[in-house]
């Protein structure tokens, strides 16, 4: 919150909300600029807003916090007095916002109000994130559990994961799913299908596929035993059955795993020109071992253009038919299915299994031990503190229920279903001490700063060494915070805390969703679209990485681009899918900080223009952290315009507040 207000009192200064002449002399007390310029309309008669500021006292905040806390809001956006009113000049104005900023934070200091312990439930995120840190699986959380609802725009707050019988029985499926999975005795045939998005270009090499490839798919999947697998793939066709691209019977495709080709195909020969788009079946069955896997299906680059091509204007390769002169059409992968497996056998060899079953018995007599060593290794990840006796027990009682009916691994599978589904790991709570009182501060334990630290920075759960130092009680020592904290954020968990917090912050998450209409904005594709968002992840990382000053996240005067968001904002000489850091100057200083970001701007707009409204919002609530007011009723749409691309937006929406459009 407090850097909110850092970067609304910057912004407040940088475009001049406050308006009027600088006046010498000291400013007026609180109370008669309140009296002068606010209680005309925020009084017990009126109470516009709910607020009566003629009967709140602004030297005594702590009487009445939220509401005080509410008009520092508005007093750091700038929106109040509203337009048109009488304002303070801006020595006052600032005065007065100061002097309740430190009304309130006296009073929060003398006597705080903090939430009372409550149960915080493991989102989707930490839920996956929790499962590769404690199993060394690599899960889809959304396989297995319903979409989180969100509060004040974030998906980790408490009053937003509420728990419902739907999510119950999620977790308790996942458990025995995920357990089975990661011993590797999931053995069932399955099936999954990734799909690439309509508006993604294939013309540039795609990482992580070989070298001298160009587009096609990059799918991590996990195969769940060892056996044979059926991998297909369909390159995308028109609604006839033609091949998209035409002329391109020079073209391979080639289907890899772990970058080794499997299959090499011929574009006109294994793959028709024109064929029922049902009767695709390009098919290959293989042997996989069961782990994770990068299965492609790629393009092999050559240096040949249909000749009808030869005049391409746009970088995009793909758009509904190609409705538009200049978009350049070559084949495209549309999706690749892995089925399997078939036959299949118990993986052997995998790093889930490694890592969980760290001891092998070799007698009967010697499996109790085992287990223990096992179950209690991963329940103290999974519970996130020491173990108790009653702890080691009754995993030992799972485990031997399990054992009963099958072998060892049953009784292992058996204790981490368990586990996983242990409210203790689902959740994680804060308990007062017996003899707090209602109300009284107390500190929280060492463990329960383990997990708020580690679910913040990581949003996982601590590891070992956090725990340890958590159990003999050392993290409460400022000296061993400080020095935890710094080596979490070097550790690349870390980068959770920037996908996470800036991806909600920022409206990252909601880039999938944004789609500028194709007829307007041809050169736009899903390519551009992840570099957008790579680029505002980097730019956010840097300035918590180094260091820097709240401020620059409005002002930096540099960005991270590759070769396809440098064409885009015009930057030369850059080429290549990697990202590197480039210094922003002379025509590029509109690109500086966050609000020069593309992935800002495409959030912040609609599909066919820029929005003033939407950016506005967005400033006001991602960036000042107030809400504006519901607009007025009745405001007209700001209609189409066949000459509006001789007008400036702004000179558009001056016409339309004239009522002249």
């Amino acid at each position: 919150m407090k850097s909110l207000l850092i970067i609304g009192g910057i912004l407040f200064v940088c475009i001049g909300l406050a308006l009027g002449q600088n006046a010498g002399g000291p400013a007026p007390a609180p109370r008669a600029l309140l009296d002068q310029y606010c209680v005309t309309c925020h009084n017990q008669k009126l109470k516009t807003a709910g607020l009566a500021l003629d009967q709140m006292d602004p030297s005594n905040p702590a009487q009445n916090t939220e509401a005080w806390e509410k008009v520092v809001r508005k007093l750091r956006a700038g929106v109040m007095p509203p337009q048109g009113m009488p304002r303070p000049n801006p020595s006052s104005y600032e005065a007065l916002t100061v002097s309740l900023e430190t009304a309130l934070d006296r009073a929060a200091e003398t006597k705080p109000k903090l939430p009372a312990p409550g149960v915080h439930r493991m989102n989707r995120t930490e839920y996956a994130n929790a499962i590769r840190e404690i199993l060394g699986l690599d899960i889809d959380p959304t396989v297995y559990l319903p979409a989180d609802d969100t509060s004040y725009g974030f998906d980790n707050v408490v009053s937003g994961l509420q728990m419902s019988p739907a999510l119950v029985e999620g977790y308790v499926t996942a458990a025995s799913k995920v357990s089975r999975l990661a011993l590797g005795r999931d053995t069932a045939p399955g099936r999954r299908i990734y799909y690439a998005r309509e508006d993604y270009s294939q013309e540039e090499h795609v990482e992580g596929l070989p070298f001298g490839t160009r587009g096609g798919i990059l799918a991590h999947h996990y195969f769940p035993a060892d056996g044979e697998y059926i991998i297909s793939w369909v390159p995308i066709r028109n609604t006839v059955g033609t091949l998209y691209g035409g002329d391109s019977e020079n073209e391979q495709v080639e289907l890899t795993i772990d970058g080794e080709r499997v299959k090499l195909y011929q574009v006109g020969k294994d793959i028709p020109l024109t064929a029922n788009v049902q009767a695709d079946k390009n098919e290959v069955r293989v042997s996989v071992k069961g782990g994770q896997h990068a299965v492609g299906v790629a393009f092999i680059a050559n240096t040949y253009i249909p000749h009808v091509f030869l005049n391409r204007s746009y970088r995009r390769s793909i758009l509904d038919d190609n409705p538009i002169d200049g978009i350049m059409q070559t084949p495209q992968v549309s999706r690749i299915t892995i089925q399997g497996p078939v036959n299949g056998l118990p993986a052997q060899d995998t790093p889930s299994r490694k890592k969980i079953l760290i001891c092998s018995p070799t007698t009967p007599r010697e499996e109790p031990a085992c287990a223990k060593t096992i179950l209690s290794t991963l329940a103290r990840r999974a519970y996130r503190r020491p173990l108790t006796s009653k702890d080691t027990e009754t995993l030992l009682n799972f485990y031997r229920s399990g054992r009963e009916s099958g072998n060892f691994e049953d009784g292992i599978e058996r204790g981490l279903q368990f586990i996983l589904a242990h409210p203790e790991f689902v959740f994680r709570s804060e308990t007062a001490p017996a003899n707090v009182k209602p109300g009284e501060l107390y500190r929280i334990s060492d463990l329960e700063l383990a997990s708020r630290l580690s679910f913040f920075l990581w949003s996982n759960g601590p590891d070992d060494e956090l725990i340890n130092l958590a159990g003999q009680g050392k993290l409460r020592d400022p000296k061993v915070l400080e020095q935890q904290v710094r080596r979490m954020l070097a550790d690349p968990r870390s980068q959770e805390l920037v996908k996470n917090f800036a991806g909600q912050w920022l409206g990252l998450r909601t880039l999938q969703s944004q789609t500028p209409e194709g007829t307007v904005y041809p050169d736009f594709d899903d390519n551009l679209r992840q570099a957008m968002r790579t680029e505002a992840e980097m730019f956010f990382e840097s300035i918590l990485r180094e260091d820097r000053s709240v401020s620059e996240l409005l002002t930096a005067d540099y960005t991270f681009v590759n070769e396809r968001l440098a064409a885009h904002y015009g930057i030369p000489n850059v080429y290549g899918t990697q990202f590197r850091r480039v210094k922003l100057e002379g025509p590029l200083d509109v690109r500086r900080g966050l609000l020069g970001k593309g992935s800002v701007q495409l959030v912040t707009s609609n599909s066919d223009r820029t929005s003033p409204v939407l950016r506005g919002k967005w400033v006001l609530e991602n960036i000042l952290g107030t809400h504006p007011p519901d607009p007025p009723p009745n405001v007209p749409p700001l209609k189409p315009n066949p000459t509006a691309g001789a007008q400036t937006m702004r000179q558009r929406m001056d016409r339309l507040l004239s009522g002249k459009l």
